[in-house]
């Protein structure tokens, strides 16, 4: 019993940290699945011996101390009870419809409105007291300031950040953080929201909590939400929840993980019922409501492999070691690499040298992860020179995180633009198809590839190329092609491909829009008989574009006054024909005026594709109030905003979207 309860203990001290640092942007202590391992046994062992012990995390919700104001939740947000059995759904759902959605891996963060205007976000905290962090709403796309509601209206969402958004932070600010999930939960204790707004968080609302309306079925409740401009949770309902209807649910939930048309870090799926009044009739367990609803995780299939070694990578702006080993079968595919992130990941886990025996899985059926090692061998070294330009090597911890990594001292080493020439490449950079972020490391570590220039010289190594493992005479031949097709590209492509801090294919349109590509080019540096000799300040040199401003100008004007860069790009512009858009107007109705946009639109997309619209009228799009605006379209005519109030000093009209429609589309 005594063993028990020390052991006991010692999981309950292990998850609070582990989830302490989930929870609050620090360093990874464990992968979801160990964490789940352990829980499970610390609830074994409780079970076992009848004993809870103090600050056991099966019965507290887990707790996010983003730093702030802390207020009381209205409603307690408890968390669910979980399991991996898809069996476990049929018999929970007791032949009553239900609801499956995604179990969104981000921050959860509750918003109410009141008489239709936002009042509050505060963060999910303990699940009893969060933090208002209402200040930072303009850096969080989701939650419009205003809804058509004009009741009291409490919603729960999920604060997250995509993918791709991820990769695009981690290339262009050069920090380093583990995942999308632990750059939106360290996010959110910055006092100013333009400190985030390159991060792109986004909040999908998983749940309606309260409306004045009476809504009896979740579905309802939800779609209730979509009729007020909210974009929520994927999700699918199930009439007869019988084993067969499940288990085909789960398929094709989880086909979206496996194929990555899902855009958003997940960890599971969370079921509901559509009855919302049977869900309030269930007991609370612990920090469990039994029926608010059910997490299903995935069953992770692990394998055990041996080491043959570790190869570090090139990676955004550090060198990141990666378990090269046996292959092995998981989830229907080969596996034979893991990233193993970092410095502090391998001491963890107590990597070795060649030889040692790894336990490894597809963390959410998607990416490989070296879970532990059960035998270890040799030792773990970490190199003291670059592996790509040979260059002494530093290791750096976070101040923050206490995260160990490994950077390269040379600025100009190709193997800290990995991620940049993955964008040069890209779809919507250069679209050259076929060489993907793996190739592009191959390459430059060959020492083929230095800078932009060179991937359009790659035809000289055709032949060994062709030879290389995973490529082939075909293959080979199919890039040079792709190459080939890509040396006429648009100019909004070749800037945005050029990975300029803070000028993404909005910005490059915008900038194209008031000046040709080579006028830009020269704008920026002022070229003349004396290089650089009248320049203006960076950060006034396109600040007058609409939509630009002082910061993304000053960005744009350094990149190419540095000389480096410069150097590059000319390099660069003899191997391709670069077409300027077309900035035509389409017709006329918006002639001669300029508008400005605020608040949420409800029949355009969004407010780029009714500026879009606007612009193709010859009419100009402008982002403050001022005597020359010709029209304000704001939804919410009778507001009190800052804008609407300078458009009536101004005496300039306020138009709703259907006023602009019906005088200027119809």
């Amino acid at each position: 019993m005594e063993e028990k309860i020390r052991r006991m203990e010692v999981l309950i001290r292990t998850l609070n940290e582990a989830s302490d640092a989930y929870y609050n942007g620090k360093a990874e202590r464990m992968t979801d699945y160990e964490w789940d391992k352990l829980f499970d046994e610390l609830r074994q062992l409780e079970t076992e011996t009848g004993t809870t012990l103090p600050d056991s995390p099966t019965q507290q919700v887990s707790e996010d101390n983003t730093a702030g104001q802390k207020e009381a939740h209205e409603f307690a947000a408890l968390s669910l009870a979980k399991t991996k059995a898809p069996d476990d759904l049929v018999k929970w759902a007791e032949e009553r419809p239900i609801w499956i959605s995604w179990k969104l891996d981000g921050l959860t963060l509750v918003v109410t409105y009141d008489g239709g205007k936002l009042q509050k976000i505060v963060t999910r905290g303990n699940g009893h007291i969060g933090t208002n962090i209402t200040h930072l709403s303009p850096a969080i796309a989701g939650i419009p300031n205003t809804i058509k509601a004009q009741g009291h209206t409490v919603i729960r969402g999920e604060a997250v950040i995509s993918y791709d958004d991820f990769e695009h932070y981690l290339m262009e600010s050069g920090e380093d953080y583990a995942n999308p999930r632990n750059l939106a939960s360290g996010s959110l204790s910055v006092k100013e929201p333009q400190d985030i707004m390159d991060r792109h968080i986004q909040w999908i609302p998983f749940t309606l909590v309260y409306t004045d309306e009476t809504l009896d079925s979740w579905g309802d409740r939800m779609a209730w939400l979509d009729t007020q401009g909210f974009r929520t949770v994927e999700r699918e309902l199930i009439t007869a929840p019988t084993p067969t209807a499940v288990e085909a649910c789960l398929a094709r939930f989880t086909e979206k993980v496996t194929s990555r048309q899902n855009p958003f870090p997940v960890d599971g799926l969370v079921v509901c019922y559509d009855d919302t009044a049977y869900a309030q009739t269930g007991s609370v367990t612990g920090h469990h409501a039994t029926r608010a609803g059910l997490a299903f995780k995935w069953q992770d299939e692990s394998a055990d492999t041996v080491l043959k070694e570790i190869e570090w990578s090139c990676a955004a702006s550090t060198i990141s070691p990666v378990a090269v080993f046996e292959p092995v079968e998981l989830e229907g595919t080969t596996v034979k690499r893991a990233s193993l992130c970092n410095i502090s990941e391998c001491e963890r886990l107590d990597i070795g040298g060649s030889g040692t025996r790894l336990s490894v899985i597809k963390a959410n059926k998607i990416i490989p992860k070296v879970i532990a090692v059960t035998d270890h061998v040799g030792t773990f070294t970490v190199p003291d020179t670059c592996p790509v330009c040979h260059a002494p090597t530093q290791v750096v911890e976070s101040e923050a995180s206490g995260t160990r990594t490994l950077h390269c001292t040379n600025d100009d080493c190709p193997a800290k633009q990995l991620k940049k020439f993955a964008r040069f490449v890209s779809k919507e950079g250069m679209n050259i198809d076929g060489i993907s972020e793996q190739t592009l490391a191959k390459f430059i570590n060959l020492g083929w590839v230095s800078e932009y220039a060179d991937i359009y010289e790659l035809r000289s190594h055709i032949r060994e190329l062709a030879q290389m493992e995973g490529f082939g005479e075909k293959s080979a031949s199919n890039i040079m092609r792709s190459i080939d097709n890509s040396r006429q590209v648009e100019a909004q492509r070749l800037l945005y491909a050029l990975t300029i801090p803070l000028c993404g294919i909005d910005v490059c349109k915008r900038l194209l829009s008031a000046y040709p590509l080579e006028a830009l080019v020269d704008e920026a540096i002022k070229t003349g008989d004396d290089l650089f000799a009248t320049q203006a300040e960076p950060q006034d040199v396109f600040a007058h574009v609409a939509g630009i401003g002082p910061e993304k100008s000053a960005s744009f004007v350094r990149w190419f006054r540095n000389a480096h860069n410069l150097a590059r790009f000319r390099r660069l512009l003899p191997y391709l024909v670069v077409t300027n858009p077309e900035t035509t107007p389409q017709g006329d109705r918006c002639q001669g005026l300029t508008f400005v946009i605020t608040g949420d639109v409800h029949h355009y997309k969004n407010r780029n594709e009714l500026k879009a619209y606007i612009e193709s009228q010859g009419g100009k799009v402008a982002s403050a109030v001022s005597g020359s605006t010709s029209f304000l379209i704001n939804n919410d005519v009778t507001s009190t905003s800052g804008k609407n109030k300078k458009a009536q000093q101004l005496g300039i009209a306020i138009i709703s979207e259907d006023d602009f429609i019906s005088r200027f589309t119809e």
